[in-house]
């Protein structure tokens, strides 16, 4: 376990994994990143469960996730929080929205779309005759979003040309996650967001709803994906199996040297992370 004496009001981070079953050698990395960069900046690490997709929802993979943690030696410094206890929070979001006009209902489905490119605008003007709304979309301005990521280096994107006008409330009745993540990072204070970088293409999308819901988009860093042999990101959907907790020191070091570091040689868990540390702060501290 890894403890700092004082921590940094300015600095607060997180990791936010799916409970849709246990966490795997691809969700370590991320989870590893964001917990030595919380550490390095004396900043405060938190635990979300989004578990906003209740169909892909596991019972008991939260409690999971969190033992395994916990045996890695990870400690999470405040209560974690559940994104299915926070339904309010994401209504008013998107009561806040339809005020300022930048919501409308999309009676879409599916086969209508195209399968490439971004949303054509079909109902953005309003619904087909007879059609009814089946998700809602949040209207994205002309523009080009710019911003830093600590790892991937200087990123724009025209939202607009690559993914249109999209889906903040689902088909299915559910929230969106790119709507849940922006109200969440704001609600919780978030600074730092450190996560894979199968989410880098979202940010653009996210920082464009915080401005608009009056939130400051937090700093970025989007560090690399563990692949599998086909050359697929290593997910559940592609069943990647659970990490090895009989051996600790050697999972956690496959997950160190994805994220580009040498082997470390530790007698325990205290020692791997204050070496880990140590060399984090020496790459990407403050």
């Amino acid at each position: 376990m890894v403890s700092v004496s004082t921590r940094s009001p300015a600095y607060r981070g997180r990791f936010a994994p799916s409970p849709s079953g246990p966490l795997h050698n691809g969700s370590l990395i991320a989870a590893m990143a964001s917990f030595l960069d919380a550490r390095v900046h004396r900043g405060s690490w938190l635990l979300r469960i989004e578990d906003i997709d209740t169909p892909r929802v596991v019972p008991g993979a939260d409690k999971t996730i969190m033992h395994q943690l916990s045996m890695l030696g990870m400690r999470w410094d405040e209560d974690p929080v559940w994104q299915s206890q926070r339904l309010a929070l994401y209504q008013d979001a998107f009561d806040r929205l339809s005020a300022q006009g930048e919501v409308y209902g999309c009676a879409c489905t599916r086969q209508e779309l195209p399968q490439d490119g971004p949303y054509p605008g079909t109902c953005s003007q309003g619904l087909p005759p007879g059609r009814q709304p089946r998700a809602w979309r949040f209207r994205v301005s002309q523009g080009v979003e710019c911003f830093l990521d600590r790892w991937q280096g200087p990123q724009q994107q025209d939202v607009a040309a690559t993914a249109g006008d999209f889906i903040i409330k689902r088909a299915d009745g559910l929230w969106a996650y790119q709507l849940v993540v922006v109200v969440d990072d704001g609600e919780q204070g978030m600074t730092h967001i450190v996560r894979g970088a199968d989410l880098l293409d979202s940010t653009a999308r996210q920082r464009i709803l915080a401005r608009h819901l009056g939130i400051d988009y937090p700093s970025v860093m989007h560090v690399p994906l563990l692949l599998d042999t086909a050359g697929r990101k290593l997910s559940k959907q592609n069943h990647a199996a659970a990490m090895d907790l009989t051996h600790p020191l050697h999972t956690l070091n496959q997950a160190w040297q994805a994220l580009g570091f040498e082997a470390l040689t530790s007698p325990g868990l205290p020692v791997f992370w204050e070496t880990a540390t140590q060399r984090w702060a020496n790459r990407y501290g403050p």
